[in-house]
């Protein structure tokens, strides 16, 4: 199999037979083998019936109902997990992502990269503000935050390379960092400028609760790429930090008390100097207990710590 399309979808019903068709004359003019993987997350209005009757006209589709709805996420992951094809390109299925833009895409896997990420660089230009400007800040932090530069990490439209897809691990909201999870795995990513279309039915699946799940999974990111094997690194600066500061503020009371003769029952100072000194050595000890998980962790599932690249 040379490509294969995963579409996750939630109550998409009339925007199904409209992608279908698209997909299916850009797959034809490129001339190459494929398969569309859509992926139905829990859907309620009808969506499956749709997708039943696209399976009966089309033997290269391929449909996977979820038994409940697991988000995005899971959804992607399912489609990559089940791929088979050499390149595996995701697309939205609420008609926002362009299919004409897939060959573009798949040119760059051909240069030489693994990932071609989507940029809808148009996306926000005649919106209001208060939506532009929240989003080119999100894309900055992630972008700062994980050490991989990009314009649109919302962009579903993505091309990868097979292999890649299928070895990627996602969960929670995850899907939004798939470029800085994969750049863990030694990827080369790209931007392309792709179309970005007004949604045709249907009423966007993603509300103000996204924001502060995104904020925890961007910390989780961070420190999976980061500090996964090393715990000790965090936990422990952080507490040696505390330990210290609690240490010598304590030491300066007693100073006090030894040789100033002031007393120290009725202050707060002293409570607080010895609650860092206790929260010190509890951050201490939680790193070297994140050190002995992550050991057990790699050595039970003999997972590696590295990524070949390449092999003579």
């Amino acid at each position: 199999m040379d490509v294969s399309i995963v579409v996750p979808l939630y109550n998409e019903r009339d925007n199904l037979a409209p992608l279908h068709h698209e997909l299916v004359q850009v797959m034809r003019d490129l001339g190459c083998s494929y398969e569309i993987l859509f992926v139905d997350d829990g859907s309620t209005d009808g969506s499956v019936e749709e997708l039943r009757a696209i399976k009966t006209l089309n033997d290269h589709v391929r449909v996977f109902r979820l038994a409940r709805n697991s988000g995005q996420t899971a959804a992607l992951a399912c489609g990559f997990h089940h791929s088979t094809g050499d390149i595996v390109v995701a697309i939205d299925a609420d008609g926002e992502n362009d299919p004409h833009d897939i060959p573009r895409l798949i040119a760059q896997l051909k240069d030489g990269c693994d990932l071609a990420s989507g940029w809808r660089r148009e996306r926000w230009r005649d919106a209001r503000w208060t939506r532009r400007i929240p989003s080119k800040a999100a894309n900055a932090l992630i972008s700062r935050m994980t050490g991989v530069v990009l314009h649109d990490y919302g962009c579903t439209l993505k091309a990868y390379r097979g292999d890649l897809a299928r070895r990627l691990r996602l969960y929670g909201e995850m899907h939004r960092f798939v470029p800085a999870i994969a750049a863990e795995e030694g990827a080369r990513i790209t931007e392309v400028e792709v179309n970005f279309r007004p949604r045709r039915t249907g009423a966007s699946k993603y509300g103000p609760g996204r924001i502060l799940r995104t904020l925890l999974d961007l910390l989780t990111v961070r420190f999976l790429s980061v500090y996964s094997t090393r715990p000790i690194q965090v936990f422990g600066l952080i507490g040696l930090l505390m330990g210290a500061l609690g240490g010598l503020w304590t030491a300066a009371l007693v100073f006090e008390k030894l040789f100033l003769h002031q007393h120290l029952g009725n202050r707060p100072a002293l409570l607080l100097a010895v609650l860092f000194v206790v929260v010190g050595v509890q951050l201490v000890s939680l790193g070297l207990i994140g050190e002995m998980l992550a050991r057990t962790y790699h050595e039970s599932q003999a997972k590696p710590v590295y990524v070949i690249k390449e092999e003579f």
